[in-house]
């Protein structure tokens, strides 16, 4: 007898962990055994493939994490401490182009952040801190061209 049940990851895509079938959901920091999860970690999507990887210690995300789209391809790269997300990310798009760049710092925007276009092009970039825009944020156009300049208060 196989059991389905989903759970949603952090970018919306549902995933499901352990063997196929039945599938066995854990939304927890603990592993089946009720012991805290450590070491490398999988999870899956429902029809098997990879959803994610990364590290558990001590029942948190720890180092580096990589989320997959359904296709196989990379959808974001980053980094955990203590289980917040931390340091430089990237997301990407269904085809493999880089979507969106920037830093966190326990799960809050910090830096330089930069979008892209669909062609590749600069999109938009600029700075946070403390999750909000600061200075100036500049916005182009899919050839390049700037076309708007906002300078944002601290």
């Amino acid at each position: 007898m196989s059991m389905h049940t989903e759970r949603f990851d952090a970018f919306g895509e549902t995933v499901a962990q352990g063997e196929h079938p039945p599938v066995k959901v854990d939304t927890s920091k603990f592993d089946a055994d009720g012991k805290l999860k450590n070491g490398m970690y999988r999870e899956y999507f429902k029809d098997g493939t990879l959803s994610c990887i990364g590290e558990y210690s001590n029942g948190e995300k720890v180092g580096e994490w990589r989320y997959f789209l359904r296709n196989g391809l990379l959808k974001a790269i980053g980094r955990y401490s203590d289980g917040q997300m931390t340091g430089d990310w990237k997301w990407y798009r269904e085809n493999g182009e880089l979507t969106q760049t920037g830093s966190l710092d326990d799960e809050r925007r910090v830096g330089i952040w930069k979008s892209y276009h669909p062609n590749g092009a600069l999109y938009d970039e600029g700075e946070y801190v403390n999750n909000k825009q600061v200075g100036e944020w500049r916005t182009y156009d899919a050839s390049g061209k700037l076309t708007k300049t906002i300078r944002h208060k601290l």
